[in-house]
């Protein structure tokens, strides 16, 4: 059996985080989506349908992946799906053709030819095929990722098991819903609390000093956490991050760079960010009513009250920056100055609250290329 990972239209309503990535790219809890649909749905090979431009960006180094749509039995999920096992009983990849909806979402299709039935469905043209209607979980928005992220930590730390190696003068709160990876150093005056979740800390990554961390947490590979750091719940840190000061119910999808005192909450960080030192985002506004984000320079009710920032790729704040609640950073952006820069900021921005330059591409480029270089990260043609 085929396995193939879709995007849907829906993947502009994650910009600027999907500008430069797949929406099953994207991650929650200790993992990617895609990373969670492969792990659920098991096969030898798994396909991934995506934008054009991404597919040399992404099939670089990947074994067991193509981003071909198979012609033979293929079963497509959507790359918006938070993937459980009751999604996995409801979509039996066996019998009749089927389109499996919620609500007038398309979670996925058991069909006979893959490369056929893709086709039919980027022209629109699937009214012939059987429905079923199923419940199933779909982010529609970034903050969704958000929202997921502390109750998949929780559900996916079975994955890990405990594993807490003795670490002299290290505090643990709690029943010991640890992990510990392995050439991980904790130093000491580290607490680490458990009572609302668990704490997974994966290998090659180091602690420093009077730390506080919080679970559900995750902390991923070759990771630095800055002494005196408080790490709160709900907050995933992708691999080979550098993070300090305050953090709560954040992501940040790897590689990037928050070293410094500040607060973070509620946001999602993208990849090769840099967050200058004493920078702030709110994540409440003062009249405690529901926030608004500018998706796609338009605004969008979040419906919640606690909402952060999101920051594009190769993305930089200056030191001292404010973000105002809700603020949407866009790619290669840069923001400096005093007071709030506006709450959405396209890509390849320059400036702050007084007024924006466009970034020139060949020195957001020359600028990339130094900062992953410094991570022994080459930028390819395809990049």
């Amino acid at each position: 059996m085929n396995i193939c990972i879709f995007e849907d239209e829906k993947y502009i309503d994650f910009f600027p985080l999907t500008l430069s990535r797949p929406v099953f790219e994207l991650r929650t809890g200790t993992m990617t989506i895609k990373e969670k649909i492969c792990r659920l749905f098991y096969s030898e090979k798994t396909f991934l349908a995506t934008r054009p431009y991404l597919k040399d960006v992404f099939k670089e180094g990947i074994k067991k992946i193509s981003f071909d749509v198979p012609i033979g039995h293929t079963l497509f999920i959507n790359g918006r799906v938070i993937p459980d096992e009751s999604l996995k009983n409801s979509i039996s990849p066996e019998g009749e053709e089927k389109l499996f909806f919620a609500k007038k979402t398309l979670i996925g299709a058991w069909v006979k030819n893959g490369k056929e039935f893709w086709e039919k469905l980027k022209e629109g043209r699937i009214e012939d095929y059987k429905k079923e209607e199923i419940t199933a979980r779909t982010v529609e928005y970034p903050w969704d990722l958000i929202n997921y992220n502390g109750e998949e930590i929780k559900k996916e730390f079975k994955l890990f098991g405990s594993n807490v190696r003795t670490q002299k003068n290290v505090a643990m709160i709690g029943k010991r819903n640890i992990f510990i990876g392995e050439g991980t150093i904790i130093m000491p005056g580290t607490v680490i609390d458990v009572e609302d979740g668990p704490v997974i800390i994966d290998n090659e990554t180091r602690v420093m000093s009077n730390t506080f961390l919080k679970g559900p947490l995750y902390i991923g590979k070759s990771c630095l956490i800055k002494a005196g750091s408080r790490i709160y719940g709900s907050t995933s840190i992708g691999d080979v991050c550098k993070v300090g000061g305050e953090v709560t119910e954040t992501i940040f999808q790897g590689y990037s760079n928050k070293q410094h005192e500040g607060f973070i909450g509620h946001s999602y960080i993208g990849e090769w960010v840099n967050i200058g030192a004493d920078t702030n985002n709110s994540d409440l506004k003062n009249n405690y009513k529901e926030v608004k984000v500018y998706i796609n320079n338009k605004p969008v009710n979040t419906g919640l009250t606690f909402v952060g920032t999101f920051i594009g790729d190769h993305a930089k704040t200056a030191i001292n920056t404010m973000l105002n609640t809700g603020t949407v950073i866009g790619f290669s952006t840069n923001i400096f100055g005093e007071g709030f820069p506006p709450k959405f900021t396209p890509s390849f921005s320059w400036g702050g609250k007084r007024r924006f330059s466009i970034y020139k591409l060949e020195d957001a480029i020359n600028t990339a290329k130094i900062v992953m270089q410094r991570r022994s990260i080459s930028m390819t043609d395809a990049y």
